[in-house]
């Protein structure tokens, strides 16, 4: 596993020499940024510029190859004006989820209100009903589940949130307080997510369920 810490301290330096004071804004997200990495999670950083051009996406990306662990390395690069026009329903998560390392994402956080986290839930269920069905008819496949599985549990992290103002970043936490259908597709995703094989039907069935009640009946908990 990536010891992130020195990793990080080597990657702001870097961003350092490439785009000097330019820096916004830097971040962690991902199973690093919670502190729930493996041996295989990726290195997902939030990094943004007072602006952003073509000619610095081209820098960023020279400055990524000469870091290790580069076939780790994903995450968000945009500049300030992209991000604070954002949809505020794609922003719930990504304010959330994001550890700062320098600068503060509050500006950006101000702009989700309580509509945002609803427009966040429902368009995360609907995603992932339509991907459950066509996963199911079509590619047949054990990685797209996965991928649905993990973005359901964000969904039921919003849903938390919309219950009780409070963000649950970890998810075995996460399952300490859920019941019923909720508590089953988050301890899903934690056994995937720690290497459990999918077992295919059953798992995709109760997905597909879980979804289609939630899109039907309403989000609360």
């Amino acid at each position: 596993m990536v010891e992130i810490i020195p990793w990080l301290n080597n990657f702001s330096e870097k961003l350092r020499e490439t785009f000097g004071n330019r820096l916004w804004f830097l971040g962690l997200q991902g199973s690093y940024g919670r502190g729930e990495a493996t041996e295989t999670s990726d290195i997902d950083v939030v990094v943004i510029l007072d602006e952003l051009s073509s000619t610095d996406i081209q820098s960023y990306n020279a400055m990524l190859d000469s870091l290790s662990h580069r076939e780790l390395i994903c995450g968000f690069l945009s500049g300030k004006g992209e991000i604070l026009n954002w949809d505020p329903a794609d922003l719930f998560q990504f304010c959330y989820d994001t550890t700062p390392i320098k600068g503060s994402l509050d500006e950006v956080l101000s702009l989700v209100d309580e509509s945002a986290v609803a427009g966040a839930i429902k368009t995360g269920l609907c995603n992932i009903f339509h991907g459950c069905v066509h996963n199911m008819l079509h590619e047949k496949n054990d990685d797209v589940l996965r991928g649905l599985y993990k973005s359901a549990s964000f969904v039921v992290q919003a849903m938390v949130f919309q219950k009780t103002g409070t963000y649950i970043k970890c998810q075995s936490d996460l399952v300490a307080i859920l019941s019923d259908e909720d508590k089953i597709i988050a301890e899903t995703f934690l056994r995937l997510k720690n290497g459990a094989s999918a077992d295919f039907t059953p798992m995709s069935e109760n997905l597909f369920r879980w979804t289609q009640k939630r899109i039907i009946n309403g989000t609360s908990l």
